[in-house]
């Protein structure tokens, strides 16, 4: 107990020398912008009294007051920028107390036993993170202390005089995933954070930090007038100038908070820490995986899961019951669930799950008919053979405009969609035009497909979730010697990354450590620290649809001049798909048609964190080719779609899970040779020749 205070007390000190040192960086700020205006001020109150006289003074009050007046002027218009500014608020779904009382009880008596002011609110974020986060600025609402004020009461009287303490964030799969005891040993460091928070000179210091991050993202934001972007690109260069001076002092402060929380929650459920640690590592792998094999196939048909975070639950217990080492797992389930401290469970899932949608995709904020909710149930019929048939009559309609003739032995003028007409075309050598003619794409509008146990189920999860364009999730730190000397969860143990990899999959939370993120950076699948966490980027222009990159020459050259022709129109087609769905968006016009005004709101920016990067030319003629090979064995063959949550969309065959034909269709796409294809077709009794039905 004394090694811990005395542990916490030093990172409580360190949070505060630096955080001096940012205000310090704040009064230089202050003391240079006054400086002239004080020198002028003795010049002219000199001259007017008789005590400095001569032609030389009088120059000098003539050149030095326009330069104060010029200084006063511009400081104020940075001050008045830093002002108004609005901080970066993380998008969550909010928790009243009456929807969840017994978690904010938990959360209530959590910080009684670490002599802590308590949360002011609680809010979700469907994302494996927790943090706090100031909501106290103006522009973001009344203060939640105003409506919690029960809540914000508890704990010791050091919160007394203070600001509104900080909103609890929580990552929407803990509460579905961990029991009641494993989520409140996660959340200890975290809600012990608000003791650091409630210190005056830690909490100006942010809010000096996150005033200058929203002042810049103001400046950065496009506008019209050249004199508005002068004056704000005068702004930013002071804003940024003091942002780097800063930054350092920022970072060591937030390091110094989180220590001391670390220390302070060494005293709360001691022994479930390293049980919590493996649960938080599992969980973000779990959903991870669920977001990129499972949900991303069903946004991309416009219909979101409204029950992510149950089938979080679905897809870790099937896991366990893959793994022969994975008992435990599955008897935990016995205990309590950390959900069951809502009182509509349902419901708040619902809410995460679109909100999920949105942060990942991009789709609206309210169902509408483009953009309607799913049940689990419903999961293989609306979305997994829909998708399959969207794919397959996309591709004869490409085959339509190359004026592909239908299958050998057919009339000429039938029109029936059959596998066998995409079999002879891409086998047929072609002609002395088509050899030499260059394959032309435009944009493929969709995200990349990774290599994959098969082409019949959904991507596979990246090692890490974004590409060029956008950040990748922070790492989490590497777990301390002694278990006890630190709170933050840990990633998957050796037995989770067995579960992983028995699954086919090889994307697992790194292990290596990372240093704390500064305020302002995105939120990731990293430990939960008490630093304030705004998450939204600047605003972009549109839907990251809109700016995808074509397919190379390098993916098309190992197929034939026919693939590559197909997978270059393929992508035409989607690009042309993409940018009608996207254009009543972008175009950003109003019911009068004016043009609409900037978004007053950050999370407008969506979505913030895309699963995967576009797909190239020769996958999306892969895809669509086993879209095809679906739609015929559902067809002829009496296989049905089906459900795997850990791999999405699959093909079962007599009740079973099918084969993959994903080597065969790539002999298909670059060699020419669908020999080995049609073996596999024979083998699973799917007649080709015959027509499908189409979407």
């Amino acid at each position: 107990m004394s090694g811990s205070g005395t542990g916490a007390e030093a990172g409580a000190q360190t949070a505060r020398s630096h955080a001096l040192a940012v205000l310090r960086v704040r009064s230089r700020a202050l003391a240079v912008a006054l400086l002239p205006a004080a020198v002028a001020v003795i010049l002219l109150v000199g001259g007017s009294t008789g005590h400095l006289p001569g032609g030389g003074w009088d120059l000098a009050r003539r050149l030095l007051t326009p330069v104060a007046v010029l200084v006063l002027l511009v400081a104020a218009g940075v001050a008045l920028v830093v002002a108004r500014a609005r901080p970066a608020m993380s998008p969550t779904v909010p928790i009243a107390e009456g929807a969840a009382p017994d978690l904010y009880r938990m959360v209530r008596d959590l910080a009684d036993r670490l002599d802590v002011p308590a949360p002011s609110a609680i809010a979700l974020t469907p994302d494996c993170d927790s943090w706090l986060e100031d909501r106290t600025h103006p522009a973001h609402g009344p203060p939640p202390a105003e409506e919690h004020g029960d809540i914000a009461g508890a704990g010791r009287s050091a919160r007394v005089g203070s600001a509104a303490a900080p909103v609890l964030v929580i990552g929407s799969p803990f509460l579905w995933w961990m029991r009641v005891g494993e989520l409140r040993a996660v959340l200890a460091p975290v809600v012990a954070g608000t003791g650091p928070s409630a210190h005056p000179d830690i909490a100006a210091a942010r809010r000096f930090v996150r005033g200058l991050d929203a002042a810049v993202a103001v400046t950065s934001a496009p506008r019209r007038g050249p004199v508005v972007r002068g004056v704000l690109a005068a702004v930013g260069r002071v804003t940024r100038l003091l942002l780097r001076g800063c930054r350092g002092h920022a970072a060591e402060m937030e390091r110094g908070v989180a220590a001391a929380a670390a220390e302070r929650a060494q005293t709360v459920d001691y022994g479930l820490r390293i049980v919590a640690q493996e649960q938080v590592g599992l969980a973000y792998a779990g959903w991870d995986r669920l977001l990129t094999r499972v949900a991303l196939p069903a946004w991309r048909m416009g219909r979101w899961p409204s029950r992510l975070n149950a089938g979080v639950v679905a897809a870790l217990t099937e896991l366990s019951r893959r793994d022969r080492l994975a008992e435990g797992f599955a008897s935990r389930l016995g205990e309590r669930p950390a959900c069951d401290l809502l009182e509509e469970p349902g419901a708040v899932d619902e809410a995460a799950s679109l909100l999920a949608a949105r942060l990942f995709h991009g789709g609206p904020a309210e169902t509408g008919p483009d953009w309607s909710p799913v049940h689990w149930g419903d999961y293989p019929e609306e979305v997994v053979d829909r998708k399959w048939r969207t794919d397959a009559a996309r591709l004869h309609r490409v085959l339509d405009a190359l004026h592909v003739p239908p299958t050998p032995g057919e009339p000429p003028t039938s029109d029936a969609p059959t596998l066998s007409r995409v079999l002879a075309h891409l086998a047929t050598p072609p002609t002395h035009g088509e050899a030499h003619a260059p394959a032309q794409a435009a944009p493929s509008t969709e995200p990349a497909r990774p290599a994959a146990p098969g082409l019949l189920t959904a991507p596979a999860s990246p090692t890490d979730r974004g590409s060029s364009t956008e950040p990748a999730p922070p790492t989490a730190p590497a777990p301390p010697t002694d278990p006890g000397s630190s709170t933050a969860p840990a990633p998957p143990t050796d037995r989770a990354s067995s579960e992983l990899r028995s699954s086919g999959d090889s994307a697992t939370p790194s292990t290596e450590p990372s240093p704390p993120t500064a305020p302002g950076s995105p939120a990731g699948p990293t430990p939960p620290t008490p630093s304030t966490r705004p998450t939204e980027p600047a605003p972009s222009t549109g839907p990251a649809l809109s700016s995808t990159p074509a397919p190379d020459d390098e993916d098309l050259a190992a197929a034939t001049p026919r693939s590559a022709a197909l997978a270059a129109r393929l992508s035409a087609e989607l690009a042309r798909e993409g940018t009608a769905a996207v254009a009543p968006s972008v175009s950003g016009a109003g019911t009068d048609g004016a043009p609409d005004p900037l978004p007053l709101r950050d999370d407008e920016a969506l979505p913030l964190f895309p699963l995967q990067p576009p797909r190239t030319g020769r996958e999306l003629l892969a895809d669509h080719i086993a879209a095809m090979v679906c739609c015929a064995a559902m067809d002829t063959a009496g296989a049905t779609p089906g459900l795997d949550w850990l791999d999405g969309p699959t093909l079962l065959l007599g009740g079973a899970r099918a084969t993959d034909p994903s080597p065969q269709i790539l002999t298909l796409i670059e060699d020419g040779d669908p020999a080995a294809l049609r073996l596999w077709l024979t083998r699973q009794g799917i007649r080709p020749e015959k027509p499908v039905r189409l979407v």
